[in-house]
């Protein structure tokens, strides 16, 4: 059952990276003020999205080195002393995924909501949001998770209870 879950969540990602590219592409185009950009900022601050991309280089600098590996087990000492040298090389470069991230508030948002949305953040209610929220999302996760495995088990028996019907046993 975990892995139709991962199935699941695995195929919700594609399809909303698929479906987001072309209009975050389209929203980075959109010409907004430097003042906007530095609201979005704070607010990606406040809610620390750079937790959600901080390893971003050296991960991919992992990833890219075990693919390497894997048709070129004979370099395995050279990868790995060519992996420390690419990984300090483009050290910083994640800080242009909060850029983006940037840029798309700020085409999603007008200049004044954004600003609007920085003092809710200040305040007591929007502090609390951004304490209280994490967890709520993880025990939303951690329930869709489960909502999920429960019902692939009763989807898995109606299968089976049809299947009987026709004389087959699965």
């Amino acid at each position: 059952m975990k892995s139709l879950s991962r199935m699941l969540s695995a195929a919700g990602l594609v399809l909303g990276l698929a479906f987001a590219g072309v209009p975050a592409k389209a929203q980075q185009d959109k010409p907004v003020s430097p003042a906007a950009i530095a609201a979005a900022k704070e607010i990606l601050g406040m809610k620390h999205a750079d937790g959600m991309y901080a390893a971003a280089v050296p991960n991919i600098v992992q990833q890219t080195k075990d693919q390497l590996l894997q048709t070129n087990l004979n370099y395995q000492k050279d990868l790995n002393e060519v992996a420390v040298i690419v990984a300090q090389k483009l050290a910083g470069r994640e800080k242009e995924i909060g850029d983006g991230m940037a840029k798309i508030y700020a085409a999603d948002f007008t200049e004044q909501e954004l600003k609007d949305l920085v003092t809710f953040y200040k305040s007591p209610l929007g502090q609390k949001l951004l304490t209280t929220e994490p967890r709520a999302i993880q025990g939303s996760m951690a329930y869709m998770n489960q909502w999920a495995q429960q019902f692939a088990e009763t989807v898995n028996a109606e299968f089976r209870s049809e299947m009987r019907k026709r004389g087959k046993q699965i």
